[in-house]
């Protein structure tokens, strides 16, 4: 088993209830009621879509803003943590035909997408997923994995919205915004 590769299964069943989906640029996914995340390529009978990721190396920090984060950022599935997002998206063709430098100038330099984030750290968790990684028939290039108390959803919102409103959000062409709360076990 890789535990690198996540996916993503939309259907009836899983451990994430889904509150509401919003398409916020591109064509919507089929809506569902549940989330599973499986540590494999697993497909459910009873599933609408699967979105598929793999972690891998951070791609546009520096030493010094990577260290930040790792300070700053705690884990995933903290027992306050039951609200999640699930946000998967795709960039235009001109972001890709950009080089390494180039998109690190729009992603840092002009849009401050790391500091942004890490004005929300510890109260935000997530986990990067890149798509691309597994082929072309990937819808998405991105697919990032939030967790949140519910005290921090305004907090949350908020750091969305000020990634949508920066350069870098330009070169986005789908975007899902997916809102989850854990099933109690």
């Amino acid at each position: 088993m890789n535990t690198r590769l996540f996916s993503f299964v939309g259907g009836n069943t899983g451990d994430w209830r889904v509150t509401h989906m919003t398409t916020i640029i591109g064509e919507p996914l089929a809506a569902v009621h549940r989330l599973n995340i499986a540590a494999e390529a697993a497909i459910g009978a009873s599933s609408e879509w699967v979105l598929r990721g793999i972690t891998s190396n951070e791609r546009y920090v520096t030493r010094d803003e990577k260290n930040s984060l790792v300070e700053k950022q705690e884990g995933l599935g903290r027992p306050a943590s039951v609200c999640a997002a699930l946000i998967p998206i795709k960039k235009s063709p001109a972001w890709w035909t950009l080089t390494q430098d180039e998109r690190r100038k729009i992603f840092e330099e002009q849009s401050t997408h790391v500091k942004t984030g890490l004005k929300f750290l510890p109260a935000v968790a997530r986990r990067l997923h890149h798509c691309r990684d597994l082929g072309p028939d990937e819808p998405f290039d991105f697919i990032t994995w939030f967790e949140y108390a519910p005290a921090d959803s305004a907090a949350f919102d908020d750091l969305l919205a000020q990634l949508r409103a920066s350069p870098e959000w330009s070169y986005v062409t789908r975007e899902i915004d997916i809102r989850l709360e854990r099933i109690p076990a």
